[in-house]
């Protein structure tokens, strides 16, 4: 599992959770190129903003799960962050192409290889941040190629104020009595853990013409749950 992916045979669109992470270090360039390389429908990643006004592409709020060198992102300035070498997926160090990309070097990545970006806004975005990240993709060509995802519910809401038809997920890990009527309200696509999602809440949201993304879906099993309750797309690291 570690060296190859997994086919699944499905119309369901396949998108690659943090790059191909299932093989490469994730949210990494060698991860996207990897996804790219392969039939994703689209590549999935998590952007920060540094200290210093930039936006650079990481999980976490802080480095060390990644890079063993504790800093956090959003107090540290992103040429600091650029400096350090991340440990690959053998515990060590030693890839010099193994460090945090940008946010401009990922959207190119998913332009080279003709794959929709798939965006995470990680914490909760000013407005005028949201504004530059979007001018960003603009610049590049390909905001009509991506999709903004977040936890954050405010920052989904601006996407949805500043950009009336531009795909958006809202993150959510479970159910809960508002999330239908919430996501109607603001015409927002839904992106949940696979073990929440049902039959009968794909069917109410596909009812109000919305589509339905589900994470993390490693396993052919778990996939052809998902499938079954007639998901649109599945989030994975390994499948594909």
């Amino acid at each position: 599992m570690t060296h190859d992916t997994i086919r699944i045979n499905t119309n369901v669109r396949m998108i690659a959770h943090r790059g191909l992470s299932g093989i490469e270090l994730e949210n990494t360039n060698s991860a996207f190129v990897a996804a790219g390389n392969r039939s994703y429908f689209g590549i999935e990643t998590d952007v920060h903003i540094t200290a210093d006004g930039q936006f650079v592409i990481i999980h976490d709020d802080n480095t060390k799960r990644v890079a063993a060198d504790e800093m956090i992102v959003e107090k540290t300035t992103f040429d600091t962050l650029r400096s350090i070498r991340l440990v690959d997926k053998d515990g060590q160090k030693g890839r010099y192409d193994l460090i945090m990309p940008s946010l401009a070097e990922y959207i190119s990545i998913c332009k080279k290889y003709d794959k929709d970006a798939v965006l995470e806004l990680k914490n909760h975005f000013k407005p005028e941040h949201i504004y530059q990240i979007v001018e960003i993709i603009r610049e590049i060509g390909w905001l009509d190629r991506t999709i903004f995802i977040s936890f954050d519910l405010p920052n989904m809401i601006c996407i949805r104020e500043h950009l009336p038809q531009q795909r958006a997920q809202f993150l959510i890990s479970e159910q809960t009595e508002w999330l239908v009527d919430t996501l109607k309200k603001h015409n927002l696509d839904l992106d949940i853990k696979h073990t929440a999602v049902t039959a009968d809440l794909v069917s109410a949201l596909h009812e109000a013409g919305l589509e339905v993304n589900v994470w993390t879906v490693d396993t052919p099993e778990d996939a052809q749950r998902v499938i079954e309750c007639g998901v649109d797309y599945i989030t994975s690291n390994i499948l594909e």
